[in-house]
């Protein structure tokens, strides 16, 4: 079983046992543990796993992390644990205190559904207040099960992982911000943007107006941001038509029937879209067969950018690792594409590299 089959798996077991345990003891044996075992650990070995490390914080003496994981006999990652039921946003102040008094570089507080990695990313040795990454199996995403593999045994590299945790962090800061702003503009959002655009004195009844037309502003913007890639994509479609990139672009296989769908033309048009400015949108052809939708560069029809799965019950975009397999993603609609955009830049540049 790979990785992310495993992930998925320990996400099914949160579903099925959560309501049948009834203490911290329970939510570790039945949900954290098998999560750890996951990572690639062995927690019935003492050199792998330390269940109740002892961790002394100034006078207070035997605190006790609940698991520290160990690497060449130094631990790289403690674990606290709550019971399933509690919230986690009370209970970091605990592993705050271990963390500073160890070598570790990580600190994970679960309560076995959601999972929140820390580390010292804006002052060495000292915690950080919030997670560079929060994971909850209940409502899992491909890119955080890729996230998650980077902590596996086989995988981790302290210096790999934090070269983007910062970026994480930041990141996952700033789209909650943004969210909120989208959802509802903060007084001091709607002053700085309605000031730029109205002449007269900024009352609160003027500020209560423009907060709704902000709101509004913002969703009709995004919605246009889509379109015109899309029009672009396909603009850029149909001013590439020569004849051998189009002969290669609607080339059907009639003997085994193959039917090109206009959603795996649709999805075709929107990696185009991410690819602008990458690569010349005529370079960038597909070909389609009985399993699957595969979008290449012209020059190397050997390596696909990504290919997409359309077929069957659940949508999935793909990326070639070699070997003739393919790390795969559950997607629910072709807008999802958009979300793996650096996945198909990089592949993309991959495939470049290699003509």
């Amino acid at each position: 079983m790979d990785f992310k089959d495993s992930i998925k798996q320990i996400a099914e077991r949160v579903q099925t046992l959560k309501d049948n345990l009834m203490t911290e003891e329970a939510t570790k044996n039945a949900l954290i543990m098998p999560f750890i075992t996951a990572l690639g650990y062995d927690v019935f070995n003492p050199l792998e796993v330390v269940p109740e490390m002892t961790c002394d914080v100034g006078v207070k003496k035997g605190e006790k992390i609940d698991y520290a994981i160990l690497k060449n006999g130094e631990p790289v990652m403690l674990i606290e644990c709550k019971y399933w039921k509690e919230s986690l946003d009370q209970h970091d102040g605990q592993l705050f205190r271990y963390f500073g008094v160890s070598k570790a570089k990580f600190g994970i507080l679960t309560n076995g559904i959601v999972y929140r990695f820390y580390s010292d990313i804006e002052a060495p040795n000292v915690m950080d207040s919030k997670p560079f990454l929060e994971v909850d199996l209940t409502d899992l995403k491909d890119n955080q099960i890729e996230e998650l593999k980077k902590f596996h045994k086989s995988y981790f590299d302290i210096d790999a992982i934090l070269s983007t945790a910062s970026e994480l962090k930041y990141m996952g800061e700033l789209k909650a911000v943004i969210s909120k702003e989208f959802t509802a503009p903060s007084s001091d959002l709607v002053k700085l943007w309605g000031k730029q655009v109205y002449q007269g004195v900024f009352t609160s009844k003027v500020s209560d107006q423009f907060s709704a037309l902000i709101k509004k502003t913002i969703s009709s913007y995004i919605n246009d941001i889509i379109s015109d890639r899309l029009n672009a994509a396909i603009k850029d479609g149909e001013d590439a038509v020569t004849s051998n990139a189009q002969q290669e672009v609607q080339t059907k296989d009639a003997e085994n029937r193959i039917e090109t769908t206009e959603e795996e033309i649709q999805a075709y048009y929107i990696v185009k879209a991410i690819l602008r400015g990458v690569e010349a949108p005529e370079n960038i052809i597909y070909r389609d067969s009985v399993t699957r939708f595969s979008v290449f560069l012209k020059e190397n029809k050997a390596v696909s950018i990504c290919s997409f799965w359309f077929n069957g019950k659940n949508k999935k975009i793909g990326f070639q690792t070699g070997g003739g397999k393919n790390d795969m993603y559950s997607i629910e609609n072709i807008d999802d594409i958009w979300d793996y955009s650096n996945n198909i830049i990089e592949a993309a540049k991959k495939v470049k590299g290699a003509e």
